[in-house]
């Protein structure tokens, strides 16, 4: 299902330099209306060509709840972001309040911090219990008091796919993935192969598939062939200073990983 239908840009505040950070990359430079005709679009260009800023523009447009991070309306990574998102107009299909930001560089913050959350949580309810045990109280006031924090524990592991810091970051990133989604949400996701082998990406498209058959739709800037190649996405290139439909052999990120695999030692010799 769609529910971002289009964003459309007006252009260069008053008060901001048109040479600036992000209004000076060239796909911002041209950009008019970016549609969303499928379930998944996925943005794709080389570093430095825009396709995260957009992504990161449309989630501070959007208010989305941003996981695994600080707030991208606190963000002051995003400031610039947050002006640009102020300059898009959103069309909707169908406005959902479901969904959320997340970018992969962000998840392994999150995951040390949620450990160490849990492990508090954890101790708080260990010293509490040792301290009712030592003054004679019953186990019903132990029950009582050390309720809370267990409570804490169990719907962290809940709500965010179990001890992700004791997973490998692949692991742990698709257990999030899978435990924070909800049916007939958006999701805008910056780079997830970041955090994923091959096989974990393969296992993230399993999981796209599931997902857009519960209405999910969601907004990917990837460099990653294979989440590329998932079967009926809209692709974005971002690389010629403008912003392209650009169909999946003729990315040039696919023709060299394709070239390479097939014979690398044409491209290593150079290295010599």
């Amino acid at each position: 299902m769609i529910h971002l239908a289009s964003v459309s840009y007006r252009g260069v505040p008053d008060d901001e330099d048109g040479d600036a950070f992000p209004f000076s990359v060239g796909a911002i430079r041209g950009m008019t209306e970016l549609a969303f005709n499928a379930p998944v679009t996925f943005f794709v260009g080389e570093n430095g060509s825009g396709k995260s800023t957009v992504l990161e523009a449309i989630a501070a447009a959007t208010r989305a709840v941003t996981a695994g991070s600080e707030s991208v309306e606190r963000d002051p990574t995003l400031a610039r972001q947050r002006i640009l998102g102020q300059q898009l107009d959103l069309r909707w299909s169908h406005r959902t309040p479901n969904g959320w930001f997340l970018r992969a560089e962000d998840f392994f913050g999150f995951a040390r911090r949620t450990a160490q959350l849990r492990e508090e949580m954890r101790r708080e309810s260990t010293e509490i219990e040792s301290e009712y045990r030592a003054q004679g109280r019953s186990d019903w006031a132990r029950t009582l008091a050390t309720g809370p924090s267990r409570r804490s524990a169990r719907e962290l592991e809940e709500r965010y796919g179990g001890d992700l810091d004791a997973r490998s970051h692949g692991e742990g990133f698709l257990a999030f993935f899978a435990a924070r989604f909800k049916k007939g949400g958006l999701y805008l996701i910056d780079e997830p192969e970041a955090a994923l082998s091959p096989q974990s990406q393969l296992a993230l498209l399993a999981h796209l598939f599931d997902m857009v058959r519960d209405d999910g739709q969601f907004i990917i800037a990837t460099h990653s062939p294979i989440l590329l190649a998932f079967p009926g996405a809209a692709i974005l290139a971002f690389d010629s200073g403008a912003i392209t439909p650009t169909a999946y052999d003729d990315l040039p990120g696919v023709q060299l990983t394709r070239d390479f695999l097939v014979a690398p030692e044409r491209y290593l010799r150079r290295l010599r």
